[in-house]
C-alpha cells in the first residue's frame, strides 16, 4: 500500500486482469520459493513507526505532507490521516545488538523529526490512539491528499454499501456509526519484521499467532479512545471494525474480515498464506505495475499489493531482493510508550516466536486455533489482567489462567529464541529486563493511561483531563524512561 497510486475509477476488466494476475503471480511465487538458494543469507530485523502530530494544545496536527517536504528523508513516508507518519527503520542484522541498533536510530531520527516539526508548531508523539482524539478528527477532511489513500477509502465503502459500526464494550462503552475511513487512521503501530527461513516459517510463524496474546498484553498503549476508558489495547478492536468492508448477514456463512487473526495453524509453509489471501478476498484495487528488474526473483508487485490491503495481525511477506526471502510481520505492536519499551516489545515477540518454534507442535496439539484467537481478544481488551486458555501438565479439559504467569514463563523461552538468532548476552539481559520490571509492577501504557485519567477527572472535566494526561504522557516519553519507571499519580 505504499505504492503511489492515481485515483481513478476501476472498470470490471481491470478487476479480472488483476485477478488472472494475482492467481499466476502466486503459482510463481511456489516456484520461487522452491529454489534451494532462496531465502540464504543472514537474517535481519526491521521496524516502522507510526507516530501522531500534535499542536501545544494536545489536539492533533494535520500537517504531515508539509512536515515531509521540510523532512526531506525518504525513511519517513505519510500515512493515511494527516495527523499521522510513519518511520521506516533500517533492516540490522539479528545477531549482536539489532535492538539496540534500533533503539539508537528511533532516538537520531526523532531528533531530526522533533526540530523540523517545531518549525510548523507541531510535536511528534508515539502512543497506540491519541487520547486527544474527537469524533470529527475522524472524518475525510483529515485524510491525506493522496491517490492510494482515497482509491481505497471509496473501494472499501463501495464494498460494505452502509456505515461501518464501531462498538466497542468496555467500562466506559463506545458505540457509532461513521462512513469514513480515517478512523482506522486513528491506530498507530509498531510493527517488526523478521526475515524467517522457509523450513522454519511454519513452525515460527504459528509460534508468533500462538504467543500473540503475551506480547500484546504487555505492550499494550491504547487505553483511552475518544475520552472513553476502553480497552487496554483498543486498536485492536477499533481496527477490524473501522476496515470491516463485509455487509452484515449478506449470506449463511461469515466472510472473512480484511482486518483478522488468522483462519488457522499454517502446516507447511508460507505460500499457503498467500494463497489464502489470494483466494479469500476478492480485490478492491485492481492496479497494473511495471515489472522492476531484479537479479535473480521476480517482483510480483501485484500479488504484494494485494496482501497489502489485508490486515492480519501477523502477515507474510516476500521480498525478491538478493537470494530472495519471506519474513512476518508482527502487526499488533502499538506505537509508544517510549523507544526501549517498543524495542522491548520487539525483542520479547521475536524472541518468544523462535523460542517456541522447535516445541509448537506439543502447544497446538493442545491449543486449537480458536483458543489462540479467544486469547488475543482478552489481552487486547483487559491487558495483564487477562485470564487466557493456556495448557497444563495432566490437563484434561481447557484451564484458564492469569496472562501474567504466562508472560513470566516466556520470558526464557524469549531468551532462548534471542540467542538462537545470535542477539548478544548482554543486548538479551537489557531488553527482557525491561519487559520483566513491567510485568513486576503491572503497568502498560495502556492501563497507565486509564488510571491516570480516572484520577485527573477528580478535579477536571474530562476534556481537560485528556490534555493533562497527554501532556504529562508526552513530558514523560520525552526524557526516554521505560514506561515502568513513570510516577503514577492514582497510586
Amino acid at each position: 500500500m505504499g505504492r503511489n497510486v492515481v485515483e481513478q475509477d476501476y472498470s470490471a476488466d481491470d478487476y479480472a486482469n488483476f485477478n488472472r494476475k494475482i492467481h499466476d503471480q502466486l503459482d510463481t511465487l511456489k516456484q520461487v520459493i522452491a529454489k534451494p538458494t532462496f531465502g540464504q543469507g543472514d537474517i535481519y530485523i526491521g521496524a516502522e513507526l507510526e507516530v501522531y502530530l500534535m499542536n501545544a494544545q494536545h489536539q492533533v496536527s494535520p500537517v504531515n505532507l508539509e512536515l515531509l517536504a521540510l523532512l526531506k528523508d525518504e525513511q519517513f513516508q505519510s500515512e493515511l490521516n494527516t495527523y499521522n507518519l510513519e518511520l521506516n527503520l533500517s533492516p540490522v542484522k539479528a545477531a549482536g545488538k539489532p535492538f539496540s541498533q534500533l533503539t539508537q536510530e528511533i532516538l537520531a531520527k526523532f531528533v531530526h523529526l522533533n526540530s523540523t516539526a517545531a518549525k510548523l508548531a507541531t510535536r511528534p508523539v508515539a502512543i497506540g490512539i491519541l487520547p486527544t482524539l474527537a469524533e470529527h478528527h475522524l472524518s475525510n477532511e483529515y485524510m491525506t491528499n493522496l491517490g492510494r489513500y482515497k482509491s481505497l477509502a471509496r473501494e472499501l465503502s463501495k464494498l460494505r454499501g452502509e456505515p461501518f459500526h464501531i462498538k466497542i464494550d468496555g467500562d466506559e462503552p463506545i458505540d457509532f456509526h461513521t462512513s469514513e475511513l480515517c478512523t482506522e487512521g486513528a491506530n498507530t503501530s509498531f510493527q517488526v519484521h523478521l526475515m524467517t527461513e522457509k523450513e522454519q516459517f511454519a513452525d515460527t510463524f504459528n509460534a508468533a499467532q500462538l504467543s500473540l496474546p503475551m506480547s500484546l498484553a504487555i505492550s499494550a498503549n491504547s487505553g483511552v479512545f475518544l475520552g472513553h476508558c476502553a480497552w487496554d489495547e483498543t486498536r485492536v478492536a477499533l481496527f477490524k471494525q473501522s476496515t470491516d468492508s463485509r455487509m452484515p448477514d449478506h449470506n449463511n456463512w461469515r466472510e472473512p474480515a480484511r482486518v483478522t487473526f488468522g483462519h488457522g495453524w499454517v502446516r507447511k509453509g508460507a505460500w499457503e498464506l498467500f494463497s489464502e489471501t489470494v483466494n479469500l478476498y476478492q480485490p478492491i484495487m485492481p492496479e497494473s505495475f511495471p515489472e522492476k528488474a531484479y537479479e535473480q526473483n521476480p517482483e510480483l508487485a501485484e500479488l504484494n499489493f494485494h496482501m497489502g490491503t489485508t490486515w492480519p495481525w501477523n502477515r507474510p511477506i516476500y521480498s525478491p531482493s538478493g537470494n530472495g526471502h519471506v519474513r512476518i510481520e508482527f502487526r499488533a505492536l502499538p506505537a509508544g510508550p517510549t523507544a526501549l519499551d517498543m524495542t522491548a516489545n520487539a525483542a520479547f515477540a521475536i524472541g518468544m516466536a523462535v523460542g517456541l518454534a522447535p516445541k509448537i507442535e506439543q502447544y497446538i496439539s493442545r491449543i486449537p486455533f480458536q483458543f489462540a484467537k479467544y486469547n488475543f481478544y482478552r489481552a487486547a481488551k483487559n491487558g495483564l489482567d487477562a485470564t487466557i486458555l493456556w495448557p497444563q501438565n495432566y490437563q484434561n479439559k481447557p484451564v484458564e489462567v492469569p496472562i501474567k504467569n504466562v508472560i513470566d514463563e516466556m520470558l526464557l523461552i524469549a531468551n532462548d529464541g534471542l540467542s538462537a538468532l545470535g542477539v548478544s548476552c548482554e543486548e538479551r539481559d537489557k531488553y527482557l529486563q525491561i519487559i520483566q520490571k513491567r510485568l513486576s509492577v503491572g503497568v502498560t501504557g495502556g492501563h497507565w493511561a486509564k488510571k491516570t485519567l480516572m484520577h485527573l477527572r477528580k478535579t477536571l472535566p474530562n476534556d481537560k483531563a485528556c490534555e493533562k494526561l497527554l501532556e504529562i504522557y508526552y513530558a514523560n516519553q520525552l526524557e526516554g524512561q521505560p514506561i515502568s519507571e513513570w510516577y503514577r499519580c492514582w497510586q
